[in-house]
């Protein structure tokens, strides 16, 4: 009798656990891309790299935010994609940037090496501009308007072609 009431206590501890971390609504899905008509939230800081990202410069282009930590397995799988789409869209007007998530800095530095990341990435050591995201779990990334409204989010790994459909998306309703 004790066994069962220790091993009903555990999964009771578990599924509290997983309420406690999962505090998505229903209508967020993992992998998925899901419609938003959301200001992106305004903030300046330091890059990864040493230098200034001003959310403002995004003012007046679609823009694409990716939350990313370098200890995230699925941010490491996505980044390729994400640094090819960045170049592929350069000429078109659309900017990136990749907000860090309470992560080191040295890391997050050797990750932009790594990968080649062609954008800036803010360095967000506290998590403060994800939170103002409200964003779920990482990766996420957000396709913003010219307006600065948030079009698409997608809560989990993304890829290539994907996140082109939505860019596509935004970049063709900015032109009508």
């Amino acid at each position: 009798m004790r066994k069962v009431l220790v091993a009903v206590l555990i999964v009771a501890a578990i599924g509290g656990a997983y309420a406690l971390f999962d505090s998505r609504s229903d209508a967020d899905e993992v992998g998925g891309p899901v419609a938003m008509n959301t200001p992106l939230p305004p903030l300046e800081g330091d890059s990864v790299s040493g230098g200034r990202v001003d959310f403002a410069d995004l003012r007046g282009h679609v823009a694409v935010v990716n939350v990313w930590a370098t200890w995230c397995a699925p941010c490491r799988a996505e980044q390729p994609g994400l640094a090819r789409a960045a170049d592929r869209y350069a000429d078109r007007g659309v900017r990136f940037v990749g907000p860090n998530y309470q992560d080191n800095r040295a890391a997050a530095r050797a990750w932009v090496d790594e990968f080649d990341v062609p954008y800036e990435s803010l360095f967000d050591e506290q998590g403060r501009y994800a939170d103002d995201l409200g964003f779920p779990y990482l990766p996420d990334t957000y396709v913003v308007d010219a307006d600065g409204t948030i079009r698409w989010a997608i809560y989990g790994e993304t890829n290539e072609e994907e996140l082109s459909g939505l860019i596509d998306e935004v970049l063709a309703q900015q032109a009508s």
